[in-house]
Protein backbone atom coordinates (compact mmCIF):
# COMPACT_ATOMS: atom_id res chain seq x y z
CA UNK A 1 0.00 0.00 0.00
CA UNK A 2 1.30 3.45 -0.90
CA UNK A 3 0.93 6.22 1.64
CA UNK A 4 1.25 9.95 1.17
CA UNK A 5 1.89 12.59 3.80
CA UNK A 6 0.12 15.90 3.34
CA UNK A 7 1.17 19.21 4.84
CA UNK A 8 -1.89 20.31 6.79
CA UNK A 9 -0.62 23.83 7.51
CA UNK A 10 -2.17 25.18 4.31
CA UNK A 11 -5.46 23.32 4.78
CA UNK A 12 -6.53 24.56 8.20
CA UNK A 13 -6.90 27.89 9.95
CA UNK A 14 -3.83 29.32 11.75
CA UNK A 15 -5.47 28.46 15.08
CA UNK A 16 -5.81 24.76 14.22
CA UNK A 17 -2.35 24.63 12.65
CA UNK A 18 -0.84 26.18 15.79
CA UNK A 19 -2.63 23.63 17.96
CA UNK A 20 -1.49 20.67 15.87
CA UNK A 21 2.11 21.94 15.93
CA UNK A 22 1.79 22.50 19.71
CA UNK A 23 2.64 26.18 19.45
CA UNK A 24 3.33 27.47 22.97
CA UNK A 25 1.07 30.48 22.42
CA UNK A 26 -1.94 28.18 22.82
CA UNK A 27 -0.82 26.33 25.97
CA UNK A 28 -3.00 28.39 28.36
CA UNK A 29 -6.13 27.31 26.49
CA UNK A 30 -6.12 23.52 26.90
CA UNK A 31 -5.11 20.98 29.48
CA UNK A 32 -2.96 18.40 27.67
CA UNK A 33 -2.10 17.69 24.06
CA UNK A 34 -3.24 14.11 23.19
CA UNK A 35 0.23 12.65 22.68
CA UNK A 36 1.33 9.28 24.04
CA UNK A 37 3.50 10.79 26.77
CA UNK A 38 0.58 12.75 28.24
CA UNK A 39 -1.93 9.94 28.73
CA UNK A 40 -0.39 8.74 32.00
CA UNK A 41 -1.05 12.14 33.59
CA UNK A 42 -4.54 12.22 32.12
CA UNK A 43 -5.31 8.79 33.58
CA UNK A 44 -4.02 9.84 37.00
CA UNK A 45 -6.18 12.96 36.92
CA UNK A 46 -9.28 10.99 35.96
CA UNK A 47 -8.71 8.50 38.78
CA UNK A 48 -9.14 11.33 41.29
CA UNK A 49 -12.52 12.39 39.90
CA UNK A 50 -15.77 11.28 41.49
CA UNK A 51 -17.80 9.59 38.73
CA UNK A 52 -21.22 8.02 39.20
CA UNK A 53 -20.42 4.88 37.28
CA UNK A 54 -23.54 3.00 38.34
CA UNK A 55 -25.83 5.61 36.78
CA UNK A 56 -23.67 5.65 33.66
CA UNK A 57 -23.84 1.89 33.17
CA UNK A 58 -27.56 1.63 33.99
CA UNK A 59 -28.39 4.44 31.57
CA UNK A 60 -26.28 2.97 28.77
CA UNK A 61 -27.89 -0.44 29.18
CA UNK A 62 -31.35 1.14 29.04
CA UNK A 63 -30.54 3.38 26.06
CA UNK A 64 -29.12 0.52 23.99
CA UNK A 65 -31.62 -2.20 24.82
CA UNK A 66 -33.43 -1.61 21.54
CA UNK A 67 -30.44 -2.57 19.37
CA UNK A 68 -28.42 -5.73 18.95
CA UNK A 69 -25.17 -5.04 20.76
CA UNK A 70 -22.05 -6.97 19.89
CA UNK A 71 -20.44 -9.00 22.65
CA UNK A 72 -17.57 -6.52 22.67
CA UNK A 73 -19.83 -3.46 23.06
CA UNK A 74 -21.84 -5.16 25.82
CA UNK A 75 -18.63 -6.05 27.64
CA UNK A 76 -17.36 -2.50 27.26
CA UNK A 77 -20.52 -1.07 28.82
CA UNK A 78 -20.27 -3.42 31.78
CA UNK A 79 -16.58 -2.60 32.20
CA UNK A 80 -17.40 1.07 32.84
CA UNK A 81 -18.37 0.15 36.40
CA UNK A 82 -14.67 -0.43 37.14
CA UNK A 83 -12.38 2.39 38.29
CA UNK A 84 -9.65 1.29 35.89
CA UNK A 85 -11.87 1.68 32.82
CA UNK A 86 -11.64 4.93 30.85
CA UNK A 87 -13.33 6.29 27.75
CA UNK A 88 -12.08 7.78 24.51
CA UNK A 89 -14.99 9.88 23.31
CA UNK A 90 -16.01 11.49 20.06
CA UNK A 91 -19.40 12.73 18.91
CA UNK A 92 -21.32 14.44 16.17
CA UNK A 93 -24.66 15.86 15.12
CA UNK A 94 -27.24 13.39 13.86
CA UNK A 95 -26.52 13.92 10.18
CA UNK A 96 -28.66 11.97 7.73
CA UNK A 97 -27.02 8.75 6.52
CA UNK A 98 -23.90 9.77 8.57
CA UNK A 99 -23.47 12.99 6.57
CA UNK A 100 -19.91 14.22 5.84
CA UNK A 101 -17.02 11.78 5.68
CA UNK A 102 -15.36 13.12 8.82
CA UNK A 103 -18.31 11.68 10.76
CA UNK A 104 -16.82 8.28 9.90
CA UNK A 105 -13.22 9.42 10.39
CA UNK A 106 -14.02 10.62 13.91
CA UNK A 107 -15.34 7.23 14.95
CA UNK A 108 -12.49 5.30 13.34
CA UNK A 109 -9.93 7.57 15.05
CA UNK A 110 -11.69 7.05 18.39
CA UNK A 111 -11.67 3.26 18.03
CA UNK A 112 -8.03 3.22 16.93
CA UNK A 113 -6.91 5.37 19.86
CA UNK A 114 -8.75 3.16 22.35
CA UNK A 115 -7.04 0.09 20.89
CA UNK A 116 -3.65 1.82 21.03
CA UNK A 117 -4.13 2.79 24.68
CA UNK A 118 -5.25 -0.74 25.59
CA UNK A 119 -1.91 -1.96 24.29
CA UNK A 120 0.06 0.83 25.94
CA UNK A 121 -1.54 0.50 29.40
CA UNK A 122 -2.03 -3.21 30.05
CA UNK A 123 -3.51 -2.71 33.54
CA UNK A 124 -6.23 -0.34 32.32
CA UNK A 125 -9.15 -0.67 29.92
CA UNK A 126 -10.22 1.91 27.33
CA UNK A 127 -13.65 2.07 25.70
CA UNK A 128 -14.43 3.99 22.48
CA UNK A 129 -17.58 6.08 22.92
CA UNK A 130 -19.73 8.00 20.45
CA UNK A 131 -21.82 10.87 21.84
CA UNK A 132 -25.11 11.42 20.03
CA UNK A 133 -25.67 15.17 19.77
CA UNK A 134 -29.40 14.52 19.97
CA UNK A 135 -30.29 17.80 21.69
CA UNK A 136 -28.88 19.95 18.91
CA UNK A 137 -31.54 22.27 17.48
CA UNK A 138 -29.95 23.12 14.12
CA UNK A 139 -32.22 21.05 11.91
CA UNK A 140 -31.18 22.92 8.77
CA UNK A 141 -27.61 21.75 9.28
CA UNK A 142 -28.40 18.03 9.52
CA UNK A 143 -31.47 17.59 7.30
CA UNK A 144 -29.64 16.94 4.01
CA UNK A 145 -26.70 15.24 2.32
CA UNK A 146 -24.87 15.82 -0.95
CA UNK A 147 -24.44 12.59 -2.91
CA UNK A 148 -23.15 12.19 -6.47
CA UNK A 149 -23.82 15.85 -7.19
CA UNK A 150 -27.39 15.74 -5.87
CA UNK A 151 -28.76 17.26 -2.67
CA UNK A 152 -31.15 14.98 -0.78
CA UNK A 153 -33.20 16.92 1.76
CA UNK A 154 -35.61 15.91 4.54
CA UNK A 155 -38.52 18.32 4.79
CA UNK A 156 -39.91 18.56 8.30
CA UNK A 157 -41.94 21.21 10.11
CA UNK A 158 -41.04 19.98 13.61
CA UNK A 159 -39.02 22.08 16.06
CA UNK A 160 -36.85 21.34 19.07
CA UNK A 161 -34.11 18.78 19.67
CA UNK A 162 -33.44 16.93 16.43
CA UNK A 163 -33.02 13.59 18.18
CA UNK A 164 -36.65 13.60 19.26
CA UNK A 165 -38.01 14.28 15.78
CA UNK A 166 -40.25 11.45 14.52
CA UNK A 167 -39.52 9.77 11.19
CA UNK A 168 -43.09 9.25 10.05
CA UNK A 169 -42.53 11.28 6.86
CA UNK A 170 -39.15 9.82 5.90
CA UNK A 171 -40.19 7.44 3.11
CA UNK A 172 -39.74 10.06 0.38
CA UNK A 173 -36.16 10.68 1.52
CA UNK A 174 -35.38 6.97 1.37
CA UNK A 175 -36.93 6.66 -2.09
CA UNK A 176 -34.81 9.53 -3.36
CA UNK A 177 -31.67 8.07 -1.84
CA UNK A 178 -32.35 4.68 -3.41
CA UNK A 179 -32.73 6.25 -6.86
CA UNK A 180 -29.44 8.14 -6.46
CA UNK A 181 -27.52 5.10 -5.20
CA UNK A 182 -28.63 3.05 -8.18
CA UNK A 183 -28.10 -0.69 -8.53
CA UNK A 184 -25.34 -2.96 -7.34
CA UNK A 185 -24.45 -5.10 -4.33
CA UNK A 186 -23.13 -2.25 -2.20
CA UNK A 187 -26.01 0.03 -3.17
CA UNK A 188 -28.52 -2.64 -2.12
CA UNK A 189 -26.67 -3.21 1.16
CA UNK A 190 -26.77 0.50 1.99
CA UNK A 191 -30.40 0.88 0.93
CA UNK A 192 -31.48 -2.01 3.16
CA UNK A 193 -29.38 -0.71 6.06
CA UNK A 194 -30.80 2.80 5.85
CA UNK A 195 -34.38 1.52 5.55
CA UNK A 196 -33.94 -0.50 8.75
CA UNK A 197 -32.35 2.45 10.56
CA UNK A 198 -34.91 5.06 9.57
CA UNK A 199 -37.86 2.84 10.40
CA UNK A 200 -37.16 3.65 14.06
CA UNK A 201 -39.30 6.00 16.12
CA UNK A 202 -37.09 9.08 15.94
CA UNK A 203 -33.80 10.40 14.59
CA UNK A 204 -31.82 9.54 17.72
CA UNK A 205 -32.94 5.89 17.61
CA UNK A 206 -32.20 5.72 13.87
CA UNK A 207 -28.72 7.18 14.31
CA UNK A 208 -27.95 4.85 17.20
CA UNK A 209 -29.01 1.82 15.16
CA UNK A 210 -27.01 2.91 12.13
CA UNK A 211 -23.80 3.66 14.02
CA UNK A 212 -24.06 0.40 15.94
CA UNK A 213 -24.55 -1.59 12.73
CA UNK A 214 -21.43 -0.02 11.21
CA UNK A 215 -19.10 0.01 14.24
CA UNK A 216 -20.57 -2.17 16.97
CA UNK A 217 -18.28 -5.07 16.15
CA UNK A 218 -15.33 -2.90 17.20
CA UNK A 219 -16.79 -2.40 20.67
CA UNK A 220 -18.08 1.13 20.16
CA UNK A 221 -20.45 2.34 22.88
CA UNK A 222 -23.12 4.89 21.93
CA UNK A 223 -24.36 7.39 24.50
CA UNK A 224 -27.24 9.87 24.35
CA UNK A 225 -27.07 12.90 26.65
CA UNK A 226 -30.83 13.43 26.37
CA UNK A 227 -31.41 11.33 29.48
CA UNK A 228 -33.04 12.58 32.69
CA UNK A 229 -30.61 10.54 34.83
CA UNK A 230 -27.67 12.37 33.31
CA UNK A 231 -29.36 15.76 33.68
CA UNK A 232 -29.98 15.09 37.36
CA UNK A 233 -26.21 14.89 37.72
CA UNK A 234 -25.84 18.57 36.72
CA UNK A 235 -28.87 19.99 38.52
CA UNK A 236 -26.75 22.34 40.65
CA UNK A 237 -24.89 23.64 37.59
CA UNK A 238 -28.13 24.32 35.73
CA UNK A 239 -29.72 26.07 38.70
CA UNK A 240 -26.67 28.29 39.17
CA UNK A 241 -26.79 29.24 35.52
CA UNK A 242 -30.53 29.94 35.27
CA UNK A 243 -31.17 31.48 38.68
CA UNK A 244 -27.89 33.25 39.46
CA UNK A 245 -26.08 33.74 36.13
CA UNK A 246 -23.01 32.19 37.75
CA UNK A 247 -21.23 31.45 34.49
CA UNK A 248 -21.88 34.60 32.48
CA UNK A 249 -18.74 36.34 33.71
CA UNK A 250 -16.60 33.24 33.18
CA UNK A 251 -17.87 32.77 29.65
CA UNK A 252 -17.47 36.45 28.83
CA UNK A 253 -13.87 36.43 30.02
CA UNK A 254 -13.15 33.31 27.98
CA UNK A 255 -14.71 34.82 24.86
CA UNK A 256 -12.71 38.02 25.31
Amino acid sequence: MKTYKLDYSSRFSPLISDYLSQNQKLRPFYNRFPSSVNFSDQIYEKLKQNIDRETLVDSLLNQNKGISLSEKSSSNIQSLINQDTFTVTTGHQLCLFTGPLYFIYKIISCINLAEKLNKQFKDKHFVPVFWLASEDHDFEEINHIHLFGKKIRWENDKNGPVGRMPLDNFDLVLDELESVLGEGVNAQYLTDLFKKAYSKANLADASRFLINELFGKYGLVIIDGDDIRFKNQIETIVRNDIQHNKYFELLSNTSN
